[in-house]
């Protein structure tokens, strides 16, 4: 099934430079909204109690605050659940001030006195601070060391270059692990090491594993500059969410790829900038069926699948717009920036 017609020579490479320039200013953007304003974290990473109630009769979320505020649980946010005629909450907090697992029999007679209203009790998530701090280091181990793999396969594949970039991850990854060992703060250490990754690949010439690199760096960051600005929780469904995006941005690069590496058996004689640009032109359909079908599912999710799934189906539905963006626009684009600054010197 093609939804483009065969021989279309839109020139995408020939905006690469705005697109650089729009990439740039969402990236940095982004990066300044996360460092200045902070990440609202969820129970799973900062620690606490979520709760979500259902009152028996209507009550406005003012006053299920100033019932919370009467039985001892102070700085909670509320937020209603659902149809908002149902009466149901989710109650946030640092810490239920009952003992341990009496959420269920202490909570509610006490919310019960204080509002008139039978209360019933949904649901109870309960992480404490230590492991809320954990469960965040490991979630970024976990993206860092994923975007590292798929260094090491991109420039195996595409450049035979396995030990070299095998090497490479396994210093900037074991450096990591062991100075993250002696206390230093994991998300410096990080970037650091995604800065450092970036320049080794270029000084190298591992160009498609730079150009992959680049793209989902700037997927992943634009996505959590997104929620940072709406002020979504991260949350593990989150993190997951992200990890997929990384998955699916892989996916279509590599299918752009594939089709250059094609290209440049046939078009031998071409410039490399014709040769990738009539390789993004003949995945176009490709690209547009995969997103659009894709979408489809992931917003079918957002407006269906309820609030526990919302941020999760949200962040994706980011991430794929963003990902099919950078598998034209930014991926592809990087290579032809190292080749014109290797064939330059």
């Amino acid at each position: 099934m093609e939804l483009i017609k065969p021989g279309i020579n839109l020139d995408f490479i020939g905006k690469r430079r705005i697109a650089f320039c729009l990439s740039a200013a969402l990236v940095l953007l982004s990066l300044a909204v996360f460092l200045f304003k902070g990440p609202k974290y969820g129970v799973d990473f900062a620690g606490g109690s979520v709760i979500q109630v259902r009152f028996s009769g209507p009550l406005d979320i003012v006053k299920v605050r100033d019932a919370l505020r009467a039985i001892g649980i102070e700085g909670a946010t509320v937020q209603s659940v659902g149809d908002p005629r149902e009466s149901e909450y989710l109650i946030r907090t640092e810490a239920f001030t009952g003992k341990p697992g009496s959420t269920d029999t202490e909570l509610p007679p006490r919310l019960q006195e204080a509002t008139g209203l039978s209360v019933e009790i949904r649901r109870v998530e309960t992480v404490g601070p230590q492991v809320g701090t954990d469960l965040r280091e490991k979630a970024l181990l976990a993206i860092f060391f994923a975007l590292i793999f798929i260094a090491i396969y991109i420039s195996g594949r595409f450049e035979f270059k396995w030990a070299q970039s095998a090497l490479v991850a396994a210093v900037l990854g074991g450096g990591v692990y062991a100075v993250y060992s002696f206390g230093f703060s994991l998300v410096v250490l990080i970037w650091v090491a995604l800065v450092g990754t970036l320049v080794l690949f270029w000084v190298l010439g591992l160009k498609y594993a730079l150009g992959a690199i680049v793209a989902l760096i700037h997927d992943v960051t634009i996505t959590i500059g997104v929620f940072t600005v709406l002020e979504k929780e991260f949350t593990l469904p989150v993190v997951a969410a992200l990890l997929t995006i990384i998955g699916y941005s892989l996916n279509d690069t590599i299918i752009v790829f594939d089709r250059i590496r094609e290209n440049l058996k046939k078009l031998s004689r071409s410039p490399l900038a014709v040769v990738i640009n009539r390789s993004v032109n003949e995945t176009l359909s490709r690209t547009i069926i995969t997103a659009g079908t894709t979408l489809l599912v992931v917003v079918a999710l957002f407006f269906l699948g309820g609030e526990i799934i919302h941020d999760f189906a949200f962040a994706l539905l980011v991430g794929i717009l963003v990902g099919t963006y950078s598998s034209i626009y930014v991926a592809s684009p990087i290579v032809l920036s190292w080749e014109e600054r290797a064939r330059a010197k």
